[in-house]
C-alpha cells in the first residue's frame, strides 16, 4: 500500500488512532454486536474514503487506525463512525435501549493521536 494518497488539491499522508467507549461504560459490544458495527465502520469508511488499516472491537471499547483526506478533522471522523454507527445499531439491536437508557450508544468522549507508517494490532494492546 502506498502511504502517500492523493485528491485533486492534496497529497498527504494522514493516520490517526481512535479510541472511545460505549456510553456508561457498559459492556455491551458483544459478538453479534460488535460484528455489526465492524462492518457498519467498513461502510462509512468506503462513502467517506476512510482506509481502516487496523480495528480491535471488545465489548467495552474501540480501537480504530485509520487513514483520511485532510478535508476531514478527526472530530469529524468520529463523529460520523459513531453516529452511523449507533443508528444502525439501535435499530437492528432494540434490546439495546433497555441497557442504555440514555438513548446514547456512544460516551462523547474520544482519544485521538496521529501515527506514523507503522500501524500494527501490537499497539493496540
Amino acid at each position: 500500500m502506498n502511504p502517500v494518497k492523493r485528491t485533486s488539491h492534496a497529497v498527504y499522508d494522514l493516520k490517526y488512532h481512535f479510541v472511545w467507549i460505549p456510553k456508561y461504560r457498559k459492556m455491551i459490544l458483544r459478538e453479534d454486536i460488535a460484528k455489526r458495527v465492524e462492518e457498519v465502520f467498513k461502510e462509512i469508511a468506503e462513502a467517506y474514503e476512510f482506509e481502516i488499516e487496523t480495528m480491535a472491537i471488545v465489548e467495552d471499547h474501540v480501537h480504530i487506525f485509520l487513514s483520511a483526506p485532510p478535508k476531514y478533522a478527526p472530530d469529524e471522523i468520529v463523529r460520523v463512525l459513531k453516529s452511523g454507527s449507533a443508528k444502525v445499531v439501535f435499530k437492528e439491536f432494540p434490546e439495546v435501549r433497555k441497557e442504555l437508557w440514555g438513548r446514547e450508544f456512544w460516551s462523547d468522549g474520544y482519544f485521538v493521536s496521529s501515527v506514523g507508517d507503522e500501524v500494527t494490532t501490537e499497539a493496540i494492546s
